[in-house]
């Protein structure tokens, strides 16, 4: 979901990007395809956003336009509760607009990072949003500034205002943390100064640096690829994966100190932002934005802490079940069972998708059917593609997709989580206003993962055959060794780079290295060889670049779980309960949302049945190997 300076985010949904374990590969063979040799039936149509890039102009040009007027309104807001409304309704007019006009730019510039006809158009929006910023700053304070007698007055004079009762209620709830209008509109102006590291980091892990050719399995000499490793890193070759591995993190220690300095401007930046803002720490500026208390994050990392034996456990079956003397990084990643080749071309994959989320009931097939038909998916890789994959929510149009397909399983469960990312932004924009249209990252991740939870149980269901049983049991522990522990890990690691930048500490690669070997080695556990290779990694995770985005996987997959199982055991009422959560948006506080959908993340108890269910399944995988 994009993340924005301002205390209260511009753009209601957005971007949700995948988890690094998600990212798909290239289609087989040597050959990368161009843009221009992807089939249109394979391709997202991004005009449903504008016809041409001469609509996106005329748009750009609109609200430029626009932004005098709504601009003008400042110090009338406390007039009037028609002054009130008309200035919060201009400003959705404009939120959505520019929604529009960024995405259109961005997701054409994904199409190809070497476009620089799309990375100008991108740059021209994300200028545009720092002016549109800069010209509505004023709101947020003046409307705080305001006694909440003539509020509460205001809202029952004007009825439009309804509408805005929790953005009021969560604003006021900040209030201590909203600055001057003065100091509001400098933190919008330099909003876009501020994105430089991500942008730094995005140019040149995507589109500037090259990565070395490696042999793969059949002695063809091929290019490695960000996009290509998810593929080459899963091989059952030794030999290819340890190529890949040592080949693509090498290519990134080349420029560590440079990603040392963009991941510190990056951290500085968001402590620059929690301190203005006059917060305790980054990590309490981040979670109050929604609610969320301190005590989720921290017990997120205890409970793990506690139960890390499993994992442990479950490196050592691998070292067992793979005969290797020893297990290094890049075998983590490798199938237990070999030999079990599940082929499934994208057609084939949607339809699994559509059956594995039949426990979710006819609206919601009716809604994942025009999700599949309808030009929201943008489905194989391409020269230039952005890696990985990720959903857009896009307020009065509709969600997009990108992925990287590759015809495996985990390009299916892919599928699945987006495509659960996407119905979350249908449903929610098509039932709240766009005042409350915005889900939270902490709810996004549970849509996406019930989804693949769903698919997992549905594709054990279906098979007798033993060896795919077993393949499907590991893909079950994979996912949750990435999705809980490892992204568990990345909490703990950001957590312990925000507290050293806080204590006036300097953010150096060796500080960096040093971290993430610890950090490796703990939570692996004594059967695994930590490769020198692997110090380096922190430098290709996105994430690290969005404060405290990634605990949100761990709460999101948990939560998950839990909502699946109901599903699964009640029927209707658990989905009803489902699509409401869905349709809810931004409407309440996530953990409010989330209890009314039957989970209670206050508690540690959902991070513990998802890990007591990764030691039973561990256990049944275990079983089978040994008959």
């Amino acid at each position: 979901m994009l993340r924005m300076q301002p205390l209260i985010p511009l753009l209601p949904g957005g971007l949700i990007l995948s988890c690094p374990q998600n990212e798909a590969g290239a289609k087989e063979g040597g050959h990368l395809p161009s843009r221009e040799e992807i089939p249109a039936e394979y391709k997202w149509h991004l005009n449903d956003i504008f016809a041409d890039d001469t609509a996106w102009q005329t748009a750009f040009q609109k609200v430029k336009e626009s932004l005098p007027g709504i601009a003008a309104m400042k110090g009338s807001l406390a007039e009037s509760a028609a002054n009130l409304l008309k200035c919060l309704q201009a400003r959705d007019e404009i939120g959505i607009a520019i929604g529009h006009i960024y995405s259109y730019a961005r997701m054409h510039r994904d199409e190809n990072s070497a476009n620089t006809k799309y990375q100008a158009m991108t740059g021209k929006a994300e200028a545009l949003m720092s002016e549109v910023g800069a010209a509505t700053a004023y709101i947020e304070p003046e409307i705080i500034a305001m006694p909440e007698e003539k509020l509460r007055e205001f809202r029952q004079q004007e009825k439009g205002l309804e509408v805005y009762s929790f953005y009021f209620e969560n604003l006021l709830r900040q209030k201590k943390h909203v600055l001057s209008p003065t100091e509001e509109e400098l933190l919008s102006r330099v909003a876009e100064i501020t994105q430089a590291p991500e942008n730094i980091f995005n140019m040149l892990a995507h589109a500037d640096m090259q990565f070395p050719k490696i042999t793969d399995e059949n002695g063809n000499e091929v290019q490695l690829s960000e996009g290509r490793y998810r593929t080459f890193i899963m091989s059952e070759n030794r030999e290819v994966r340890k190529q890949a591995f040592k080949a693509l993190l090498s290519t990134y220690n080349q420029y560590r100190n440079t990603f040392a300095s963009t991941l510190g401007g990056s951290v500085k930046k968001n402590v620059f932002f929690a301190k203005t803002r006059k917060y305790p720490s980054t990590l309490a500026s981040a979670l109050e934005v929604d609610n969320v208390p301190a005590a989720v994050y921290d017990n997120l990392i205890d409970t793990v802490h506690k139960n890390l034996a499993p994992l442990h456990r479950y490196v050592e079956l691998k070292l067992k079940a793979l005969k290797l003397d020893e297990i290094h990084m890049y075998d983590l990643y490798t199938p237990l069972v070999r030999d079990v080749n599940f082929h499934i071309p994208y057609e084939e994959g949607c339809k699994l998708v559509r059956e594995g989320l039949a426990p979710l009931g006819p609206e919601y097939l009716e809604a994942l059917d025009q999700a599949m038909k309808s030009g929201w998916i943008d489905v194989y890789e391409n020269q230039g593609k952005q890696t990985g994959a990720y959903a857009w929510g896009l307020y009065g149009v509709h969600p997009f997709v990108l992925l990287n397909y590759n015809d495996r399983y985990d390009d299916v469960s892919t599928l699945a989580h987006e495509l659960g990312h996407a119905l979350h932004s249908y449903y929610s924009h098509k039932s709240q206003p766009y005042a409350t249209s915005s889900y939270t990252t902490f709810t996004a991740e549970v849509a996406s993962t019930t989804n693949e939870i769903l698919l997992l149980d549905y594709m054990l269901q279906k098979t007798d055959d033993k060896r795919q049983r077993l393949y499907l049991l590991n893909q079950y522990l994979e996912a949750v060794r990435g999705t809980v522990y490892r992204q568990t890990m990345f909490a703990e690691y950001e957590k312990m780079l925000y507290e050293k930048s806080e204590s006036g500490e300097t953010i150096t690669a060796d500080l960096l290295d040093e971290h993430w070997r610890e950090l490796n080695e703990k939570y692996y556990g004594p059967a695994i060889t930590v490769d020198k290779e692997i110090y380096v990694e922190w430098a290709r995770i996105p994430h690290f670049y969005w404060a405290f985005y990634v605990y949100q996987y761990v709460t999101g997959y948990s939560a998950a779980t839990a909502l699946a199982e109901q599903i699964q055991k009640e029927g209707a009422p658990a989905q009803a309960r489902y699509i409401s959560f869905l349709k809810s948006g931004g409407s309440d506080y996530s953990l409010n949302i989330l209890q009314k959908a039957g989970v209670d993340m206050s508690s540690p108890a959902p991070i513990e049945i998802t890990l007591k269910k990764f030691a039973s399944r561990l256990d049944e995988l275990e079983k089978l190997l040994h008959e």
